[in-house]
């Protein structure tokens, strides 16, 4: 039996990186993973999802807007096959990276399925039926989650769809519907319509993106329906078939009944947790009804020597997160100093067309939660960068906290705002004001005077606006 100090079960980002972490702080370390180092998001997830969306972005310029910027086709192709041959090359490239990183850090692979036998035994069944013991002084769980279906609806990966069978689509749908109105369904309805595909999402609660500011719902929903996106929402889902020629969606709106045809259908809803077979509950460890598995601020479990990270603790199903989580689970097991998270200011962002990307509390929250608030608002339409880029569509808002001026929350809608957040969580968590946002000057022109502005915005005194 190899024995190690810390043994990882799940390669993705919360994973790999709490192994390598683990390594650097001088631990013996093995990873195991029964399908991919890099996990969901390198493989089919995140970083395939960018670049279909950037291609999806020329797609939809050409396509729409080519007149403005002076381009003109007689007969424009576009080959959805190439961005997604491109798509898995970007893949590729950096799941290889994860193994050369794995050497790198001296950290051991093991390729299978992982299971508790013990408290501080981790059971790895190989693809061909061998079994090889781990022993650990310390087990990290971060296996994930998977997509949820409807109860009722059959899934077959061809006409009804889960997201992982989105995208490995080579070919477009000629129609789409779309169930679920977060991350993943506003993306995947930027990536088809900008190639022309007819598409409808559907969402239960009233506004797209539902935990995001309410503002920001609404001007998303606005820039889809320019689109010629059919935005559905405050609409349940009640039947899905799949027929010879396609699919038939039954919903349920504010008017009444409704029929959606299309050539698939997309089941975006949401995810649960991965933990189940993996002898958790025979090892004594707490899990929540929901499945999540019970973690403290150390990412240690209610076992001594076991701990869980990213998806699995229910936390905040976002990759950076679980990497950040991974980071700190290995710093702890280490002794080393190291951080307490804030999981409600961690960022998050969404990568549809135009972005979002926000944290900390939305304008409502603020306001539920005690808080006496100012809110700072600027336009992209307002800021010469985004004019020039020919994308101004949002706006940048700040929810500021009148007792001590601190930054309680960010809501950023429009062009490449995903890498404009980290000006405002790295000020937030050096704790300073808006006050010093506006002070701080930012070059002319930028995206990143929105910030500014909507820094003044709050402060009382914007210039521009």
């Amino acid at each position: 039996m190899n024995s190690y100090d810390v043994v990882v079960v799940g390669a993705g980002p919360g994973g790999y990186v709490s192994a390598i972490r683990s390594s650097q702080l001088g631990l013996k370390t093995a990873i195991v993973d029964k399908r991919f180092l890099g996990g969901v998001c390198l493989n089919i997830g995140c970083i395939p999802s960018k670049s279909l969306l950037r291609n999806a972005e020329i797609a939809h310029t050409l396509r729409e807007r080519g007149k403005e910027f002076g381009f003109s086709f007689e007969n424009l192709q576009l080959d959805f096959e190439t961005a997604f041959k491109r798509s898995r090359k970007v893949s590729r490239r950096l799941t290889r990276g994860i193994g050369f990183l794995m050497k790198k850090n001296n950290i051991d692979v093991y390729m299978g399925e992982a299971k508790l036998s013990a408290k501080d035994t981790v059971e790895v069944t190989a693809e061909d039926g061998s079994k090889e013991n781990l022993q650990a002084e310390n087990i990290i769980i971060a296996t994930g989650s998977h997509p949820v279906g409807i109860p009722g609806i059959e899934i077959d990966g061809k006409q009804v769809l889960h997201y992982e069978h989105a995208i490995m689509l080579d070919k477009l749908p000629k129609s789409a519907v779309i169930i679920g109105g977060g991350a993943i369904g506003v993306e995947f309805s930027t990536i088809w319509s900008s190639y022309g595909v007819k598409v409808s999402i559907v969402e239960m609660l009233p506004h797209l993106l539902p935990l995001e500011d309410e503002e920001v719902s609404i001007e998303l929903e606005k820039a889809y329906k320019k689109r010629g996106i059919n935005v559905l929402t405050g609409t349940k889902v009640k039947e899905v078939s799949a027929e010879a020629d396609g699919t038939k969606v039954v919903v349920e709106t504010a008017e009444g009944e409704q029929t959606l045809e299309a050539e698939v259908t997309l089941v975006a809803i949401g995810f649960r947790p991965n933990t189940e077979s993996l002898g958790l509950e025979e090892a004594g460890v707490i899990l929540s009804k929901q499945g999540y598995i019970e973690v403290d601020e150390h990412m240690a479990t209610n076992i001594p020597g076991i701990w869980a990270i990213g998806d699995v603790t229910g936390k905040l199903m976002l990759a950076h997160v679980a990497s950040a989580m991974g980071v700190v689970c290995a710093e702890n097991i280490a002794g080393v100093e190291t951080v307490q998270l804030d999981y409600r200011m961690m960022p998050r962002t969404t990568y549809c067309q135009p972005q979002v990307a926000s944290f900390g509390y939305t304008e409502a929250q603020a306001k539920e939660a005690g808080f006496d608030v100012t809110v700072g608002k600027f336009p992209f339409q307002a800021n010469g960068k985004a004019l020039g880029l020919g994308d101004y569509t949002g706006f940048a808002k700040i929810i500021k906290g009148n007792q001590h001026g601190e930054i309680l929350g960010a809501h950023l809608i429009g062009p490449e705002v995903s890498e404009l957040l980290p000006e405002l969580t790295l000020a937030q968590r050096n704790e300073l004001t808006t006050e010093q946002i506006a002070r701080n000057v930012h070059a002319h022109p930028t995206l990143s005077e929105v910030l500014m502005e909507a820094a003044e915005a709050a402060e009382g005194h914007p210039i521009h606006s």
